[in-house]
């Protein structure tokens, strides 16, 4: 019998790629080295390993050597596209406002404190409109999804909501359950602004819905880079697990297709999604992806003089149609800078950005959540938007977008 030349060639290439031990590589380690290979050959995935199946072939790490050899066989294969959470570093000069005083952006202002030093944050009293609030409460039986750096799901606030913890970035197993560890802070304090319950002794911190059910799903590394495919993975599975809301406090400047149908998939399942519209403001068309597509909820930032932030991404309102929410439009502004919440030392700290007001949103639809309408997510929508205060000009703007939903 004849071998085809190919075939002797993919053969001795496939030995060769095991012989000199290029067939993995540390998650990370790198750089950009996650691909989707649009294949659905038995062969290629067991030849590069599979990380998840999509509708267009499967997400891998590659090698350079790996690249090569599908370059040689014409299996095309396309870099997955990063996400990062918001803010992304807190290496910066900030002054008492928590502003980059060189590049007027949101950054950490490093005050970790054993307790709060308040019980309810500014934010949350404004989203109850109520300065004098001495406790929150809602969210009964609302499974809200955080999608972030994981969360200490050992934090005295936080540890009696969390109903999963679920590890999308590890290289040998994907997804990981009871695994969610943040060694980066971001997702413990998401959490906390969206269901902090104050802690059995309520000394503690209190979110704006922290009765709520919290899904801690880790789709971002420590240094706060996430993979999309991670977090279309991420994305799905809260659907099937059931969550009625999606809180995505991270973003990029374009757009990823794998995430874009893990969110089609879960508008099919009636979940509500909130995503931070960006730190890149003043400009305008500066909202982040996923928050600029259409199916999502896109947050900017206030202060609690309701000034939108400076840094806050800023929609194209103006220039689409009024009252319909388009690609790369906001739908609303939320307490941003000068945020207290929980973090992962077990304590407290200030963080500033578009990533603090979006969760504000999500514990206010797990509060206000419609499950008796047909669409539960869309009439949620609605009453957010009938709830919105108008900041600034009348009507709908790139700033605020609808203004900032509240209770009246």
């Amino acid at each position: 019998m004849k071998i085809n030349t190919n075939t002797k060639k993919l053969a001795f290439l496939l030995v060769l790629t095991v012989f000199m031990g290029f067939s993995g590589v540390a998650y990370g380690a790198s750089g950009d080295t996650r691909y989707l290979v649009k294949s659905h050959s038995n062969f290629w995935k067991k030849s590069f390993s599979v990380r998840y199946e999509f509708k267009d072939g499967f997400t891998s790490d590659l090698t350079d050597w790996q690249l090569r050899l599908a370059k040689i066989f014409g299996v095309e294969v396309i870099p997955v596209k990063k996400l990062n959470i918001l803010p992304e570093s807190n290496n910066v000069v900030s002054d008492e406002a928590g502003v980059d005083i060189l590049k007027n952006r949101p950054v950490i202002v490093p005050r970790t404190r054993p307790v709060p030093s308040e019980n309810i944050p500014w934010g949350v009293k404004y989203v109850y409109n109520d300065l004098l609030l001495e406790k929150t409460s809602g969210g009964v039986d609302i499974n809200v999804a955080v999608l972030d750096t994981g969360a200490l799901i050992s934090h005295p606030d936080l540890k009696n909501n969390i109903e999963q913890c679920k590890d999308f970035t590890l290289l040998k197993a994907p997804v990981a359950d009871g695994k969610c560890e943040d060694k980066n802070g971001h997702g413990t304090h998401v959490a906390g602004i969206i269901s902090a319950n104050g802690g059995e002794d309520g000394k503690g911190i209190y979110g704006v819905a922290p009765e709520a059910r919290l899904f801690v799903y880790k789709v971002c590394g420590n240094n706060g880079s996430c993979w999309s495919d991670d977090i279309a993975i991420a994305i799905r599975t809260a659907a099937d697990n059931k969550a009625n809301i999606i809180n995505l406090s991270l973003g990029s400047d374009s757009e990823s297709t794998l995430i874009s149908d893990a969110i089609d998939y879960a508008l099919s399942k009636n979940v509500l999604i909130f995503a931070a519209a960006g730190n890149d403001g003043p400009d305008e068309k500066s909202i982040d992806y996923p928050g600029a597509n259409v199916n999502v909820v896109a947050v900017g930032a206030f202060d609690s003089n309701y000034d939108v932030a400076g840094w806050s991404s800023r929609g194209i309102n103006l220039s689409t149609k009024l009252g319909v929410i388009e690609e790369g439009d906001l739908e609303f502004a939320a307490p941003g800078a000068i945020v207290e919440s929980t973090w992962k030392d077990g304590g407290y700290v200030i963080l500033s950005g578009t990533s603090m007001a979006t969760p504000h949103m999500a514990g206010l639809a797990a509060k206000l959540w419609q499950k008796d309408a047909d669409d539960p997510d869309s009439a949620t929508r609605d009453i957010l938007r009938t709830f919105a205060k108008d900041l600034g000009e009348v009507g709908e703007d790139n700033l605020s977008g609808y203004g900032f939903p509240h209770l009246k």
